[in-house]
């Protein structure tokens, strides 16, 4: 017999059955991707999955009218939050992994405070996919696979008709509180309470079999009175667990004393409101306070940081309430961000009835100085993160050793799996942020420690969901700046979005960022922004392969960096500009070129750039017809790499001298050279000859 509890929590600790706690373990649905790979523990609804089985080969419109299947089948499991919607989802699809060996995902389409995921988030979440258009995404990624998807706490039809895969291999579970009219041919099933005997079992399962046998009759009451919700029961049974010394005709009268003030303002159910007051008016105040302050969490999703940081309590204090939190129903296990660092999930149920507390109980002052706490915390773990991936010596790693112990990260390994783990949190607190619009500067850093740490951990994490992730945080702070007037920040989030497009090949967009970003610069009197932005429109017209764009584009920013004095990046456009007209053959104007990023190089005593400038210079030299020029700025070459002490450089000047002793007719001397570089470049350990070309 099994039927899920939505979001039902672990068995109570002091249940006295520990062989049936262990079997309960609640592996919680997690906010997107895979599935949970345990089972949390059922009762009952058997006739809703056979139910739910049979519409899967229940022939579909359009195989009555005689055409093939044209699409997925969408089963809708319908009910209020407590009935056990999800779980039930959830159960459906883990039963269903041989049918569909190719994929069991799971993603929520709304967020905690009721906005729905925008389509393309929640296609990338799942898939992996970059910005882009998400109706091409999915066809791409369920192309003859055979998935189950469950959409969770759909709201209304526009939701899910985008993410409904036209692949009849396919299966969408969703969720949601009542019927979906729009959506085609969607087979629902809608939940109601626990029989009486499904009741019995979970309310044995958690305060242990005998206290249920020995008070049927106060059994059957409380399952009446809590009108067979599983949540309901759950939060009664680990109310009585923790009181070994009352019986379920205690909890029943106790029970009928509560008032149905909560339902009325949160619009939830009397029995589960009833459950939850029972449970919360028997709480001190710091965990009470603590329970409370959760609701500003983001994503719903809590650690004993978050719980420390949003109440102003130590983080003892705070792992005792989260211990209690579980006891009781209120909080979900969900996984862990690290070594026994333990997270949890706030049902969704729970959170109208907080918000009414909350609202009540404390004033708007101590909330926005709550969610400042828990930003700034935030802020610290992530700087915290991003030093335990640099080198010792660093100054993010020094960063790190001034830290508290307790926000430190013992390896990079641990500090990549917090980021990885935590990374759907993260960005949630980052929305957020931006969108409470009173705490803009807490706002900026977060996202700017953000983006350090996933940066940092690259090459530990996927590149396409970096990119989508890293696309979303500079859309946020381009918003952010937008927002405050801003422009030097509005140039920067602009230029970091543009370079993603570049990156991903979405060279129109790309332009178009560059150009507003160029603007904005401008606007900031920002110089060195400007010229960034200059810079990267003169490389993507050279993707495009628009030599003469390019061109413009670079000169414009060799002019901007002319009048600023930068002397590296007027060295380094020169070269560009040299590069461009060797290959469009105007070899006078590309002497020039490099013969000033010599001159730039030799200034600034940079021998390892001169050296290159100067191979580069001999190449256009021997283009030019001047052979004899080139050997001499070769051998010039070779002499600044050497200075330098780069084998690389010294390669490359051996090699190009090589290519011209053979135009000169010496192929012996070509020869020596090739083997010199050829032994140079395998390896510090075989020096090479000198050149006495």
């Amino acid at each position: 017999m099994e039927t899920p509890a939505e979001e039902e929590p672990a068995a109570s600790p002091a249940a006295p059955q520990p062989e049936a706690a262990a079997d309960a373990g609640e592996p919680s649905p997690p906010r997107s991707g895979t599935l949970p790979e345990g089972a949390p523990y059922f009762v009952g609804r058997r006739r809703e999955l056979r139910q739910l089985r049979g519409d899967i080969d229940r022939p579909g419109l359009d195989v009555l009218r005689g055409k093939l299947p044209g699409s997925c089948r969408v089963l809708l499991v319908a009910g209020r939050p407590g009935s056990g919607r999800t779980s039930l989802a959830v159960r459906l699809a883990q039963r269903l992994a041989d049918r569909y060996p190719d994929g069991q995902l799971f993603a929520r389409l709304t967020y905690d405070d009721g906005e729905p995921v925008p389509v393309e988030r929640v296609v990338g979440e799942l898939f992996g996919a970059a910005p882009g258009d998400p109706a091409v995404a999915l066809r791409t990624a369920v192309e003859n696979r055979r998935i189950v998807l469950v959409l969770d706490d759909v709201t209304h039809a526009n939701q899910l008709l985008p993410l409904m895969p036209d692949e009849p291999g396919c299966l969408v579970v969703a969720t949601a509180e009542g019927p979906l009219p729009g959506v085609p041919d969607i087979r629902p099933c809608t939940l109601g309470g626990l029989d009486a005997v499904a009741c019995a079992e979970l309310l044995a399962h958690i305060v242990g079999s005998t206290r249920v046998t020995c008070d049927p009759t106060a059994v059957e009451a409380l399952a009446e009175a809590c009108a067979g919700n599983p949540t309901a029961l759950r939060l009664v049974g680990g109310w009585l667990a923790a009181r070994p010394g009352m019986s379920v005709t205690d909890a029943v009268l106790s029970l009928s004393e509560v008032p149905d003030d909560l339902a009325a303002a949160a619009a939830t159910s009397p029995p589960l409101a009833r459950a939850f007051r029972l449970v919360y008016d028997t709480m001190g105040p710091l965990t009470a306070r603590v329970l409370r302050m959760l609701v500003c969490a983001p994503e719903g999703i809590v650690d004993a940081h978050i719980a420390s940081a949003l109440a102003g309590c130590s983080l003892d204090e705070a792992r005792t309430a989260l211990d209690d939190f579980v006891r009781y129903g209120l909080l979900h296990p969900d996984g862990e961000v690290g070594p026994q660092t333990p997270q949890y999930r706030l049902p969704r149920w729970l959170r109208p009835l907080l918000n009414q507390l909350v609202e009540a109980r404390e004033r708007p002052a101590e909330l926005c100085l709550a969610r400042a706490r828990m930003l700034e915390r935030t802020v610290r773990l992530l700087q915290s993160c991003r030093g335990a991936a640099e080198p010792p010596g660093s100054s993010s790693n020094a960063l790190l050793q001034e830290l508290p112990r307790a926000l430190r990260f013992p390896s990079a390994g641990i500090a990549a799996g917090w980021l990885r783990r935590r990374l759907p949190v993260l960005l949630s607190a980052a929305r957020a942020a931006v969108a409470d619009g009173e705490l803009d500067t807490l706002a900026r850093r977060l996202i700017a420690a953000l983006v350090r740490a996933l940066e940092a951990h690259r090459p530990d994490t996927d590149a396409a969901c970096d990119e989508a992730e890293l696309y979303e945080l500079h859309g946020l702070v381009l918003g952010l700046a937008e927002r405050r007037a801003l422009p030097r920040d509005k140039a920067a989030a602009l230029i970091n979005l543009a370079d993603l497009d570049a990156a991903a090949g979405r060279t129109k967009e790309a332009i178009r960022r560059y150009r507003a970003a160029l603007d904005a610069a401008r606007d900031a009197e920002d110089g060195f922004a400007a010229g960034r932005a200059l810079e990267a429109l003169g490389e993507v017209y050279l993707v495009l392969g628009d030599g003469l764009r390019a061109a413009d584009w670079y000169r414009r920013a060799l002019a901007l960096r002319q009048t600023r004095g930068d002397l590296p990046d007027q060295a380094r456009l020169h070269g560009r500009l040299g590069t461009l007209h060797t290959v469009g053959q105007q070899y006078d104007a590309a002497l020039r070129e490099w013969r000033a990023a010599v001159a730039i190089h030799r200034r600034l005593r940079d021998h390892a750039g001169h050296g290159r400038a100067l191979t580069e210079l001999s190449r256009v030299q021997e283009y030019a017809g001047h052979p004899e020029d080139a050997l001499r700025t070769g051998r010039d070459a070779l002499h600044w790499a050497r200075q330098a002490g780069d084998a690389e450089v010294e390669g490359a000047a051996l090699l190009r001298m090589a290519e011209v002793l053979e135009r000169l007719g010496d192929p012996a001397g070509a020869g020596l050279q090739r083997s010199a570089a050829q032994r140079l470049l395998e390896g510090p350990s075989r020096p090479a000859q000198p050149c006495t070309a």
